[in-house]
């Protein structure tokens, strides 16, 4: 989800000195736009919002967002999510430690980093049903942004990358190879899964 703001966002204008609880590359992606994104632990995310030290907190999604309460002290709770597409685990190790372990335990490794990515994106999935029910429900406004706003930050999102990749190889060779598959992939998901998608979204609200 994009957050919880305390004010309509309508237009690109609209993100200019906004503070918004928010960090990482996303951070940076919304900086292009005008946010003051600032860092803000997850205890502390309410009480910034509520005094209006802060005028928005991206934290992950419905199930994550009623536990904190913010749809208490912010009205308008905005989607997508564009700087983040979905929940998200990663597995860091070190690489000569790892080439050193027997075969088994390389695929014991590899097969526990798949489950726990499965049971994420499941847990996720299953999990936001009803908390998004409940915030609805309780006077929350769910709000898009405008095309206006996601066109901007395409925009902004490709400078950044550029930016990103003309500093880092490494950066840049994950986004390539990234990026090659998105545009292949792109053909089969807009043909088949991107339809189907829309016509049961449309079949299960006549």
């Amino acid at each position: 989800m994009g957050g919880f703001f305390r004010k309509p966002i309508n237009a690109p204008a609209d993100l200019n000195g906004l503070k918004l609880r928010i960090g990482g590359l996303g951070g940076q992606l919304l900086q292009k736009l005008g946010v003051v994104p600032q860092q803000l632990a997850g205890g502390d995310v309410y009480a910034a919002l509520e005094r209006g030290t802060i005028d928005a907190a991206e934290f992950t999604s419905p199930m994550d967002d009623e536990k904190l309460g913010l749809a208490k002290v912010a009205k308008y709770y905005y989607y997508p999510g564009f700087w983040d597409y979905g929940p998200l685990t990663n597995l860091f190790i070190n690489k000569q430690k790892y080439e050193g372990l027997p075969a088994s335990y390389k695929a014991v490794v590899s097969c526990a980093a798949a489950e726990a990515s499965r049971a994420m994106l499941m847990k996720y999935d299953s999990g936001n049903t009803e908390p998004m029910r409940r915030l609805a429900a309780a006077g929350m406004e769910l709000k898009p942004f405008s095309r206006e706003i996601l066109d901007a930050a395409y925009k902004a999102s490709q400078e950044l990358y550029a930016e990103l990749c003309a500093k880092s190889t490494h950066f840049k060779s994950v986004y390539d190879n990234w990026s090659k598959f998105r545009e292949q992939a792109h053909l089969w998901f807009s043909i088949n899964e991107t339809r189907m998608d829309l016509f049961m979204q449309s079949a299960l609200h006549r």
